[in-house]
């Protein structure tokens, strides 16, 4: 690709492509639990808005939009639990909310692949279900939960497949490499976790009498 055509693409991409700047500091500051990652990812959110709808990947498109209410969401949740214990801490998941969480996502791919159909999107229950299971790891991640991580690893992977097949190919090499930062994501806060449990392990210090 000479010069020119690719001033060209950058700017017939210029959207995209700040997306795809946007959403990578996002999710590495999210993987370092820093409370500035949900202003950045707020603007990937609103960029990747307008850049789904004009592929008419509509189901990406409404999930923006969810992801806006879960970026506000997390950002308040994040600060509240900066301002009670210092840090963002790890928080485990009970076995019974990841079970309802799966399910919520089955049915939210069901409901979406029939709206998505109705609306002519393309690929629409592969979509729908992507779109569906996004919502269910980033409240998971809004919550602390490291499967969050798990889930991205997953979701990522597939949507490689998806936006190379709509020529969508800088979005398909930040979704590679999002799979790298979600596993880079996944062993930060392992470690984070495992720090918190070895610090509520230790045994209190006795305190003396009066």
């Amino acid at each position: 690709m000479n010069t020119t055509a690719f001033v060209a693409y950058l700017a017939a991409h210029g959207l995209e492509l700040a997306g795809v700047v946007t959403t990578v500091l996002g999710i590495w500051l999210t993987t370092k639990r820093l409370l500035i990652c949900w202003p950045v990812t707020l603007v990937s959110d609103l960029l990747y808005l307008v850049v789904f709808y004009r592929a008419r990947l509509y189901s990406d498109a409404l999930l923006q939009i969810f992801f806006l209410a879960f970026t506000f969401y997390g950002w308040w949740h994040w600060w509240r639990g900066v301002r009670e214990e210092g840090e963002v801490r790890v928080a485990p998941l009970p076995r019974a909310s990841m079970i309802a969480a799966v399910a919520a996502g089955a049915v939210g791919s069901y409901l979406l692949g029939l709206l998505a159909v109705r609306m002519g999107a393309a690929l629409p229950h592969l979509d729908a279900a992507l779109a569906s299971y996004s919502l269910v790891a980033s409240w998971w991640g809004a919550r602390k939960h490291l499967a969050n991580w798990w889930l991205w690893i997953a979701i990522d992977m597939v949507y490689v497949g998806e936006y190379i097949y709509k020529d969508l190919r800088l979005t398909a090499l930040l979704y590679a490499g999002l799979v790298a930062l979600a596993v880079l994501g996944l062993r930060d806060w392992r470690r984070a976790a495992a720090g918190t449990n070895a610090e509520d392990s230790r045994p209190s210090p006795l305190v003396a009498g009066p």
